[in-house]
């Protein structure tokens, strides 16, 4: 059979009406192409523009065609079935095609089930569905952030999709040695099932995925960065501790707290000023109202060594001054469907269309003017996902095409418009706060948070695995709001504990970040612009009693003390891609039980920290990983490794273990 041919170092294979791509994209790696259309779609999406040279062997039998790229080798059948293989020759991962073709295949079959699925949308492009054999012993890492407690994703279904506190970055790390990415920024699924695997692209023109093969998980995410990119190397000031609520309302409120903290004398880095310090949205400026002088409110915080970060959101009311000029230009997203607003809150919106680059540099241009003009290096990129009234995903479409075939790569467009902007005008070790990401996104400075979770242990869980599978999907810049974000009074006893165990776990987060809507709410100071939303309770590290304030007060003194670790920690992320806080066994990857423990990490290669996840628990078992003794840091008891201890944790005390000698601070 005629079907396959090599070209320009690519194993190409063409039957019927598809077209079927297997290129060399990096060492032990390949990216893999289908498509039914009649050219090859070119866009890379999270790959970065071109792969490393690697030379890959190409083998064409009557029977079959193989391609080996150092550690992986695909084999592909006259008929189209295609396997992947370590450099053992064991299956990495394998097509679930069940048909009557090949009648000497194993998988000869009236099933009559393809693997790569082309489903034709009337009058459209096509469902794509893309199945994979499932080995029922593998588990599996990454995949961005879903509000959910389960480390091991094997086993989930999961939305291809973005929404508040949800982010779908489609990367996995599997046990059984290799890496793979869902290249589609298309909404649709993804189910780890024990007998299928099972990718769908809800609207799509082309199959696209990338693989590769290494010995450890190390091995497999520092390919991954290779490919996809890695972040900025953090600045000193983005290590320390980051203030907020949910909202400062005036300028004078802000640096009252700002000036508060240094009568303290607390640590403090980042203070911040929330959403609806703007006249309306889309109008991207201070309301000179309640903020007069924004130069000298950023000139005196930068005297106290604090920066400013301030929030943007992507929505353009209709009554904003930029809204008429913006439609005209075809700068906003638009409906196919009904009418033409895709939120509503505080103001009928639409949101600026981040996949178009002339509607990217006009708002950039706006924040230029009225933000980093006047001393503002840091941005709040809400809204990121973005967020819509009605997630009718099938009813949005951008300059790139319609949502439910590329919308998944918002967020990272979003990115994309400031770290563009602010590397422009000469900034380097770009950061930016977004409360979604994609594949990718990690190259354009951005830091992700959680969403609008709730404030409750449970949701503490949640976070532990989202942050952990952020890491592993390649994002591995990630914080919370400490504390969670719905609900909580500063009085309350029981939020005071909640608080209290988080902002513990906060202090060895990538970002440390105190924020969210407390109770009870203040009312609006006005009724027109900003001035119309409502305000929480008070969230200052003081807020919730004196017992929370003084242990606190111990945790802002230790991640102060922490920054030359976590110097070496941003640095390893930015020049390897490493997940700065992850799973045991990403460090100890040939201890098997290091596998198998969902409920503490390592912060870097030399610290583990076991979170207090449940109210009322004072103490805890910790398992240890084989090969190293641990040091308990607050009672200098050492442990030997591979055992598993009970550790007592009174409520100011997190259990934190060293090794290798150690020392977490100078003092």
């Amino acid at each position: 059979m005629n079907v396959f041919r090599i070209e320009d170092g690519c194993l190409k294979f063409h039957y019927d009406a598809e077209e079927l791509w297997i290129q060399p994209w990096g060492h032990n790696s390949f990216r893999v192409r289908g498509t039914k259309t009649a050219k090859m779609p070119k866009e890379n999406w999270a790959l970065q523009m071109t792969p490393e040279e690697v030379q890959a062997k190409i083998t064409i039998e009557e029977d079959h065609a193989e391609i080996v790229n150092g550690k992986l080798r695909a084999r592909l059948s006259a008929y189209g079935k295609l396997t992947f293989y370590n450099k053992e020759g064991k299956v990495l991962l394998d097509e679930y095609l069940r048909n009557r073709l090949d009648v000497f295949a194993d998988y000869c079959s009236a099933l009559e089930v393809e693997a790569r699925e082309y489903r034709p949308i009337p009058g459209g492009d096509y469902h794509l569905s893309m199945r994979f054999v499932s080995n029922t012993e593998e588990r599996l890492y990454g995949m961005g952030q879903y509000q959910q407690p389960n480390l091991n994703l094997k086993g989930t279904d999961l939305e291809l999709a973005q929404r508040n506190s949800q982010a779908s970055v489609p990367f996995a790390v599997s046990s059984l040695g290799y890496g793979f990415l869902w290249n589609n920024p298309a909404v649709g699924r993804v189910v780890f099932g024990n007998n299928i695997t099972t990718w769908e692209a809800y609207s799509t023109k082309v199959l696209d995925y990338w693989i590769t093969a290494g010995d450890t998980p190390a091995e497999i995410e520092e390919a991954y960065a290779k490919a996809a990119g890695t972040v900025p190397m953090m600045p000193d000031y983005a290590m320390g501790f980051w203030q907020c609520k949910l909202r400062y309302q005036t300028q004078e409120e802000l640096l009252h707290v700002a000036r508060e903290y240094k009568r303290r004398n607390l640590p403090i880095s980042v203070i911040v000023v929330d959403y609806f310090h703007w006249p309306l949205q889309g109008d991207w400026k201070f309301d000179l109202k309640y903020w007069p002088d924004p130069d000298g409110m950023i000139r005196e915080l930068k005297e106290m060594g604090i920066e400013l970060m301030v929030s943007i959101w992507p929505t353009v009311d209709y009554r904003s001054e930029n809204f008429a000029e913006m439609k005209e230009k075809g700068y906003l997203i638009r409906t196919d469907r009904g009418f033409r607003i895709a939120m509503d809150f505080q103001g009928n919106t639409v949101h600026f269309d981040a996949t178009n680059p002339k509607a990217r540099d006009y708002v950039w241009q706006k924040a230029k003017e009225n933000y980093y003009e006047k001393g503002v290096k840091l941005f709040w990129l809400d809204e990121a996902e973005p967020e819509y009234s009605i997630y009718d995903f099938d009813n949005y479409r951008y300059h790139l095409g319609p949502n439910v075939q590329i919308g998944n790569i918002y967020p990272l467009m979003y990115a994309k418009a400031f770290f563009d902007g602010m590397k422009a005008e000469g900034q380097e070790n770009i950061i930016n706060l977004l409360r979604c990401a994609w594949a990718g996104s990690q190259r354009y400075g951005a830091l992700v948070w959680s969403g609008d979770i709730h404030s409750s242990f449970a949701s503490l869980r949640n976070q532990l695995a989202a942050g952990l599978n952020m890491g592993m999907a390649g994002i591995p810049w990630w914080t919370t709001d400490i504390g969670g974000f719905h609900g909580g009074d500063p009085k309350d006893p029981k939020f005071q504990e909640l608080l209290v165990r988080w902002f513990e776990y906060g202090a060895f987060c990538p970002v440390m970040r105190l924020h969210g809507y407390r109770e009870p709410l203040q009312e609006p100071m006005g009724k027109e612009g900003g001035a119309a939303c409502v305000s929480g309770a008070d969230n200052e590290v003081w807020s919730f009693g004196e017992e929370a304030y003084e242990i606190c007060r111990t945790y802002l003194e230790l991640r102060e003390n922490m920054k030359p670790y976590l110097t070496e920690l941003m640095r390893a992320a930015h020049e390897k891609g490493t997940p700065v806080m992850r799973p045991l066994f990403y460090d100890f990857p040939e201890d098997a039980a290091a596998w198998e423990k969902e409920d503490e990490y390592m912060f870097g290669p030399d610290v583990l920290v076991a979170p207090i996840l449940y109210g009322g628990m004072r103490k805890r078992t910790v398992y240890l990983p084989a090969g190293s003794e641990w040091k308990h840091y607050f009672t200098g008891k050492v442990y030997p490794g591979g055992e598993t201890v009970e550790i007592s944790a009174p409520l100011a005390e997190l259990p934190v273990f060293t090794r290798n000698d150690r020392r977490l601070t100078d003092k």
